[in-house]
Order: structure tokens, then C-alpha cells, then sequence
């Protein structure tokens, strides 16, 4: 069986990430996609850089696309590294710093969450507050 992200899923992803982001004091845009890097839902929080808007979906897009959380890009698409120059592909999309992570199920990328707004650490901790509560709810078996 092929799983997909609903909507519902999504947003519970997205109020975990945001309560994140206000814990922290940072306004975010949270984005979470489906499997193939497609938008299901994306929020954002009042005051968050109007940029983070489009940020936040490639996040996203480039976990699910990639299978890899962006931060683990950045290192290898250095100048004379093997992946050097991957952001420039992908018509823009692909990003190689963090808050990107992709989503997984019995092994499988099944979707994606990216946050973007502040520093880069704070971007990554807001997002994992969304893979952790989906790590919750695949547990629980809700998703």
C-alpha cells in the first residue's frame, strides 16, 4: 500500500511546528508536502520573512526529492565536492541548508516537512518538532 499525507496529518505537522517556533520566539513558515515534493500544506505565522514562503516548500520539496534532510546537502555541494553546484538544478528548487526533512514510514519517503524564517539552526529545530510529532502519530499508528 502506497501511503499519502492527508491534509488533517499535515496540519498536525504544522501546529507542532509552529508551537516550536513560538516556544523559540522565531516567526516561521512551516510547508509540509507529499512523496513526490508536493504541496499539502503550508502556514504562514504573522511576521515570518515573506520569503521563507517559497524557502520553506523547496525545503520540503528537496527532502522528499532527495530522501535526506537539507543540512546533510550542504557539506558535499561545497566547491570541489562531488554534489557542487545541486542547489543551481531542479529549475532553483533544490536547497542545501537545513530545515528540510523528509517524512518516512515502514521505510519508505512518504512526505516531507520544511520550515524557514530564522538562523538555520532554528529552522531545523522547528522542523523536527513536525517529524517528531509524525513519528508520534506513525507510532500510534494515527498516520
Amino acid at each position: 500500500m502506497v501511503y499519502a499525507i492527508d491534509l488533517d496529518t499535515a496540519k498536525e505537522l504544522v501546529e507542532a511546528a509552529e508551537q516550536r517556533a513560538d516556544e523559540i520566539g522565531q516567526p516561521m513558515v512551516v510547508t509540509v508536502a507529499n512523496g513526490e515534493g508536493n504541496l499539502v500544506a503550508q502556514h504562514r505565522m504573522d511576521d515570518a520573512w515573506l520569503a521563507s514562503v517559497s524557502i520553506s516548500k523547496n525545503k520540503a520539496y528537496t527532502s522528499a526529492a532527495l530522501d535526506t534532510p537539507t543540512h546533510e546537502l550542504a557539506e558535499s555541494s561545497e566547491p570541489g565536492n562531488s554534489l557542487y553546484g545541486l542547489q543551481t538544478t531542479d529549475e532553483g528548487r533544490i536547497v542545501v541548508f537545513g530545515g528540510g526533512y523528509p517524512l518516512t514510514r515502514d521505510g519508505d519517503v512518504v512526505g516531507a516537512i520544511g520550515a524557514s524564517g530564522g538562523a538555520v539552526e532554528q529552522d531545523r529545530t522547528v522542523a523536527e518538532a513536525g517529524v517528531e510529532r509524525w513519528e508520534e502519530l506513525v507510532d500510534a499508528g494515527e498516520a
